[in-house]
Order: structure tokens, then C-alpha cells, then sequence
């Protein structure tokens, strides 16, 4: 079964971990499903599974079970997973050093915002 090149940063792994140590199976594993969209590039859900479901490889992250599809398990080679907390996100977050940069305000390479110009003389007490 094809095992991904997939590095998960200390943070992610420490949110994974609190997922399973605090789920209906503290024994169990931690279930990374990704799907195409979103500014990163994916989308992607988890469950926590008592042991993986058919299809599914183990990926052993330091002591903890990663559980991934065969689709995720594709996508995410070559990707670091991690995770951020700030005032505009919360989440599991994935860096593809492939990856072109998307057009929303936080690329790098993304336009610059559109600007429109407003005359002081339009602007009127009522």
C-alpha cells in the first residue's frame, strides 16, 4: 500500500492527538480525509476511528495512527500538514510546495485589490 511523503508539523500532531485522546476511542486513530477546493488547494474532514477503515493505510506519526484514503493518501504527497489558530482561521492547515498561488488577499502573488475613486463633490448632506 502506497505510504505518503507526508511531514506533520508538531502542531498538527499535537490536535490530532487531542482528538483522539478525547473521543469515544482514546485507543484509536486519527482519520485525515482531504479533498480538492479551498485557498490551500483542499478541503478536508477527520474523524477519529476505532482502527482504520477498508482502504485506509496507517501512517504512524510518532506513536500516533493516522488514518488515510487512498485519494488523501495521493494528495497529500509531498505536503506538510499543520496547524493554525490565529483571529481569521482555526484548523488544520497544508503547505504544497507545488501548489501555484491562489488569487485570495493572503498569496503572495495574488493582484493587488481593485480601487475606485470617489469625488469629495458627490458626497451631499440630505
Amino acid at each position: 500500500m502506497l505510504q505518503p511523503n507526508v511531514t506533520v508539523q508538531p502542531a498538527a500532531e499535537k490536535f490530532m492527538r487531542r482528538m483522539v485522546r478525547f473521543s469515544e476511542n482514546p485507543a484509536g486513530g486519527f482519520r485525515l480525509t482531504v479533498s480538492p477546493g479551498g485557498c490551500s488547494g483542499y478541503n478536508s474532514e477527520f474523524t477519529v476511528e476505532a482502527a482504520p477503515l477498508p482502504g485506509d493505510a496507517e501512517l504512524n506519526v510518532n506513536g500516533l495512527r493516522v488514518f488515510l484514503p487512498a485519494e488523501s493518501r495521493l494528495m497529500l504527497d509531498g505536503v506538510t500538514v499543520d496547524f493554525a489558530d490565529t483571529p481569521t482561521k482555526s484548523g488544520l492547515t497544508f503547505v504544497n510546495p507545488n501548489a501555484e498561488a491562489c488569487g485570495c488577499s493572503t498569496a503572495g502573488d495574488s493582484k493587488p485589490p481593485a480601487q475606485a475613486t470617489v469625488s469629495l463633490s458627490s458626497i451631499k448632506r440630505m
